[in-house]
């Protein structure tokens, strides 16, 4: 009857049109529809029924239903209202109502609550800043599995050397271990969103690497700014050395120690690179302990990036 299909999809679709689920526009939000994916990435997290599950965007619930089926508790974030009303509207008066508590809003403004396992499908668009987001999260949580674009899922697995290593890929790593779990294709999805997706597992590095992150986001900035550069050509821009310069005043003043009156910045950092055996690195080939000493070697010399 084809009628009643297109009354169909006009209640879950057409109607909520404008908050950007048909033009992507918005919340760049798509359903997944195929139960086969969502039984997959479920199997992949290994939810044990104790668990706290986190799910970022859950849409009408067709995931969400099948996590409430297996776990102690599902934490749904949805910024859509009328998807809320459609999620509620799923469980209510069924055994899972109790078990499903709903944060209504944007979830990089949300402080996210204790979870074991986060689980989704994401919005395309929040994609980079929900990842941190995510892995500076405490208490720690065991994993998560999330589908995202897949030029962005590549970038979070890339390695030293690869086309798409980049900053995303390195941060990231440092963090947590990042698998890639399965493609999946536009077709999975109502409506077919323009680019295809993977699914990947992250799960947190625990105990965290003994450094301090915000410090490692500001020389990896640096570095990938250009990556196809040396270090000593990245570092000799102006914006850099004069950050520097000030980073060092600041460090010096905070220590009781006097400022060199024939203070060098430009001399002494090439000196550190050269100490550090990293004048000519490039960022696009550089590891995880090749960043560590580049920053322990800066450190040990009263030059932060915080």
């Amino acid at each position: 009857m084809p009628k009643v299909r297109a009354e169909k999809k006009s209640r879950v679709h057409d109607g909520v049109a404008k908050q950007g689920i048909v033009f992507n526009k918005d919340f760049g939000q798509h359903i997944l529809k195929n139960p086969l994916v969502i039984t997959s990435m479920l199997e992949k997290a290994a939810l044990r029924p104790t668990d706290v599950v986190l799910e970022i965007g859950p849409g009408t619930g067709n995931m969400t239903v099948k996590i409430l089926e297996k776990v102690k508790k599902v934490v749904a974030c949805e910024i859509d209202t009328r998807l809320v009303a459609e999620l509620q509207k799923r469980v209510q008066g069924t055994h899972m109502q109790p078990k499903l508590q709903i944060l209504i809003g944007d979830v990089l403004k949300t402080d996210l609550p204790f979870f074991d396992i986060c689980v989704a499908n994401m919005p395309y668009q929040i994609s980079s800043p929900f990842v941190f987001k995510l892995l500076l999260h405490r208490p720690f949580f065991r994993c998560a599995v999330l589908m995202f674009q897949r030029e962005f899922a590549q970038r979070l697995v890339a390695k030293p050397g690869d086309k798409l290593y980049c900053r995303l890929s390195i941060n990231t790593q440092l963090l947590a271990r990042v698998d890639m779990l399965m493609k999946v294709g536009k077709n999975n999805f109502k409506p077919p969103p323009k680019v295809e997706s993977s699914v990947v597992r992250i799960e947190p590095r625990n105990p965290p690497p003994p450094i301090n992150y915000t410090e490692w986001d500001g020389l990896t900035r640096i570095a990938f700014l250009r990556k196809n550069k040396t270090l000593a050509a990245a570092f000799k821009q102006t914006t850099v050395l004069t950050t520097l310069e000030d980073n060092f005043k600041l460090h010096c003043s905070l220590k009781n120690i006097d400022v060199p009156a024939d203070l060098n910045v430009k001399e002494m950092v090439e000196k550190i690179l050269e100490k550090a055996d990293a004048s000519d690195k490039r960022a696009r080939s550089m590891d995880i302990d090749d960043f560590m000493a580049v920053l322990q070697a800066f450190n040990a010399e009263g030059f932060h990036f915080s």
